[in-house]
């Protein structure tokens, strides 16, 4: 028996699909012997090879491996990965422990009990919301957190401006003992994450197509290219079945029948919740997709789930890594779900992502001599019935990766300059 490379795809080699399905109807098995699930094309064509890329653990999915070992609780587990989505490409967790509470219907105590978890996950330092904590994290692991040193990394812009004497007031400690800390201090990793770099750039395939309809609606429909492809031949498990002999034989038969019908049904179950997900999504975020991010709604899990009767753990394993591609755009199932932000007047509430894009616009208006500082922002925003605090939109700023209002005005004014100068 040949069991070179050569030999294992001789046959592919040699025919086409047309050939191929030939000799299978010869053989008595024809096309309609076989029913199955999914959408990938069974007629022979060939896969897209581009779709597969080398891939590497990212930062994500070695957290999501240490999440499973140390949480054996389905909540426990789902507020986990919503963490974890919510930890940028360095380590940092760049979303509120309120929230994530807010967007999957939770106990904030819950979530705050499930990043402490976390973070004592490897690298040393992640899920930190800032820089202080990020470095508390790695002193606390080597067991170097003392009262001092907790001082000293509370004053990190002591240390930048290597204002030694006072830090060395502050801690209750000499100028030597001082020296020892920045030195160990400025041995630890501020970005635990970069190690891990960026995951490889793959082709986004939508797994549901979302269209306009001629009479206004929203037509919502499964990429069947995107589905995996289950086949059964009936008749040629008949045919095996009965040239079977022995009692085992014919068992064993059954038992892979059994286990073949089994997948299509759960295949084909998966296709109805996840089309099931989508459909209520498209339908509770009509206006997003109308009138663009501005109209975005506050959703959670629970109302999903509470719509289609299902358990929010189903909701939440379906949005996972599911996108769907809309008239604005390829979004992630998750993008949809977005925390609420209150009314002035009590009115309906906003969605988070509709007031990160509100900052966004505002901040792109300013002028060199007109920067908006967190309490200017938070005054406009109320002007138009949001009611934020300033650490909310220094937090969001800090999310789209904005600098602050002073490094703002410095770069726009020396951009200013720059233009200026040649002019003259």
């Amino acid at each position: 028996l040949g069991t070179e490379i050569g030999n294992a795809f001789e046959l592919d080699n040699a025919r086409s699909p047309a050939d191929s399905m030939g000799a299978l109807e010869g053989a008595g098995l024809s096309a309609s012997s076989w029913n199955g699930a999914g959408g990938a094309p069974a007629d022979g064509e060939a896969p897209n090879l581009e779709a597969y890329v080398a891939s590497q653990a990212s930062l994500h999915d070695y957290l999501g491996e240490q999440l499973a070992l140390a949480c054996a609780d389905p909540i426990d587990r789902i507020i986990g990965h919503a963490i974890i989505d919510a930890i940028d490409e360095v380590g940092y967790l760049r979303e509120d422990v309120a929230e994530i509470a807010a967007r999957l219907d939770a106990d904030p105590a819950a979530v705050a009990a499930v990043l402490a978890i976390i973070q004592r996950f490897d690298p040393s330092g992640v899920g930190a919301r800032d820089l202080s904590e990020c470095l508390a994290l790695q002193l606390r692991e080597r067991d170097r957190l003392d009262p001092a040193m907790q001082i000293f990394i509370a004053n990190l812009p002591l240390l930048a401006k290597r204002d030694f004497a006072q830090l060395a007031r502050l801690c209750g400690v000499d100028d030597e003992d001082i020296a020892d800390m920045a030195a160990e201090v400025r041995r630890l990793d501020p970005k635990p994450g970069r190690a891990f770099g960026g995951a490889p750039l793959q082709p986004l395939v939508a797994d549901v197509i979302v269209r306009p309809a001629a009479d206004g609606s929203w037509i919502v429909e499964l990429n069947s290219d995107a589905l995996p492809r289950v086949l059964v031949n009936h008749s040629y498990a008949a045919q095996v079945s009965a040239g079977a002999k022995r009692d085992g034989d014919k068992t064993f038969i059954s038992s892979c029948l059994q286990n073949a019908n089994w997948l299509t049904k759960s295949l084909e179950q998966r296709s109805r919740t996840i089309l099931k997900v989508a459909s209520e999504i498209v339908r509770l975020q009509d206006a997003f997709l109308a009138r663009g991010v501005e109209h975005l709604r506050p959703l959670n899990l629970r109302t999903i789930a509470d719509a289609i009767g299902m358990h929010e753990s189903t909701v939440s394993r379906v949005t996972s890594n599911k996108y769907m591609m809309t008239p604005r755009g390829i979004f992630e199932l998750k993008y949809f779900f977005s925390a609420s932000i209150a009314t002035t007047s009590g009115g309906e509430a906003h969605s988070a992502e509709a007031v990160r894009y509100k900052i966004k616009q505002m901040i792109d208006k300013e002028s060199p001599f007109d920067v908006l500082s967190d309490d200017a922002i938070v005054a406009r925003l109320k002007q138009i019935d949001i009611d934020i605090a300033r650490r909310t939109v220094a937090k969001y700023r800090d999310s789209l990766r904005i600098p602050s209002s002073v490094d703002r005005r410095r770069a726009k004014q020396s951009q200013l300059r720059e233009t200026v100068q040649p002019a003259l």
